[in-house]
C-alpha cells in the first residue's frame, strides 16, 4: 500500500515531499510559469517597434515623425513656432531665412542641435531626426495646419 493512501486512510497528514505526481517526472508547470513570465517580461519591455510601429522608411514615416515631434519638440516648437528664440520657428520663411531649405538640413539640427538648442539625435534614434524633419517640412509647406 502506497504511504500517503495509509495516511488518508488513518486520516493522518501525508508525510512531507510525497505528491500525487510520480518520482521522475518532469515538473511541466514550472516550465510553463517561468516560459509565460519570460513572454509577459519582453512583452512589457521590447523595444517600441514591436509593438507595431512602422520601420522608418515606410508610407507611414510621417506618423512616426509627428509622434516623435509630439513627444521631443513641441515643448518649444508649438505649432512651428519657438518660444525660446522668436526669430528661429519652423514656418517655411524662417527655414528658408535661416538656411533650413530642405529635410535633410532640418534632420542635421535636429540630431546636433544648432545654437541654443541641443541635438535631439540619441532621443530620436535611428531615423528619428529624419522622420521629424520630413513631417516639419510637410507642416512647414502647409503653413502648420492646426488640426
Amino acid at each position: 500500500m502506497n504511504p500517503s493512501n495509509v495516511a488518508m486512510a488513518s486520516g493522518a497528514p501525508a508525510p512531507s515531499g510525497l505528491s500525487d505526481e510520480p518520482a521522475g517526472r518532469f515538473p511541466w508547470r514550472v516550465l510553463v510559469s517561468v516560459v509565460l513570465a519570460m513572454v509577459l517580461l519582453l512583452a512589457l519591455f521590447w523595444p517600441p517597434p514591436a509593438f507595431g510601429l512602422p520601420p522608418v522608411g515606410q508610407a507611414s514615416q510621417g506618423a512616426l515623425g509627428e509622434e516623435l515631434f509630439t513627444n521631443h519638440c513641441a515643448g518649444c516648437h508649438v505649432h512651428g513656432g519657438n518660444i525660446i528664440r522668436r526669430g528661429r520657428t519652423l514656418r517655411l520663411d524662417a527655414l528658408k531665412r535661416n538656411g533650413l531649405a530642405d529635410p535633410a538640413a532640418i534632420a542635421v539640427v535636429a540630431a546636433a542641435g544648432r545654437g541654443q538648442m541641443s541635438g535631439y539625435g540619441d532621443v530620436l534614434g535611428p531615423g528619428g531626426p529624419e522622420a521629424v524633419a520630413a513631417w516639419v517640412w510637410e507642416q512647414a509647406q502647409q503653413g502648420w495646419p492646426r488640426s
